[in-house]
């Protein structure tokens, strides 16, 4: 899903650019409407004729996604998805998921969840110090989370996340 962020360049063309860039990764910064889309053609039935269905992919060394990156070819039969707003019950999202066969829940304990979000966030260079992933995480990751948690559809599975 991380391909279907939006630009950094359209996350500045918001009308509160300083809060889009900042909130990059709440669902309201990624392109749902082109996700919606992938996943409608993706259930399309197949045909000999059926066409490699691209998909877009994320450059971490640029920040941005790359559009029409990852091909999926027509005789590929298992699709596994993952991103933290394929169940979240807002539309388009939630158009997207009903469409997916299955949908499974990684169930991570909040203090978990900041610990790995602070490696992560310093390593990946997001980040200059564990002082900002901290806020970071509040400020952002955690809304993020929120809305999920509250706003989420039912799954199928629940996975622990240790």
């Amino acid at each position: 899903m991380d391909g279907y962020h939006l630009s950094r360049a359209q996350l500045a063309a918001m009308p509160d650019p300083a809060t889009a860039i900042h909130r990059r990764g709440a669902a309201f910064t990624f392109d749902a409407a082109a996700f919606y889309r992938l996943v409608q053609r993706l259930r399309e039935p197949l045909t000999p004729d059926s066409p490699v269905i691209y998909a877009s992919s994320f450059d971490h060394a640029v920040k941005d996604p790359v559009l029409d990156d990852i091909a999926i070819a027509p005789h590929s039969r298992v699709l596994v998805f993952e991103g933290l707003y394929l169940s979240l019950n807002r539309e388009p999202w939630s158009l997207a998921a009903a469409l997916m066969d299955e949908h499974w829940f990684i169930d991570v304990d909040r203090e978990v969840a900041r610990g790995r979000l602070v490696k992560r966030h310093v390593a990946s260079g997001i980040v200059p110090d564990v002082a900002a992933a901290e806020h970071r995480i509040s400020s952002t990751d955690f809304l993020n989370a929120d809305d999920i948690l509250k706003n989420r559809l039912p799954v199928q599975e629940m996975i622990p996340g240790n």
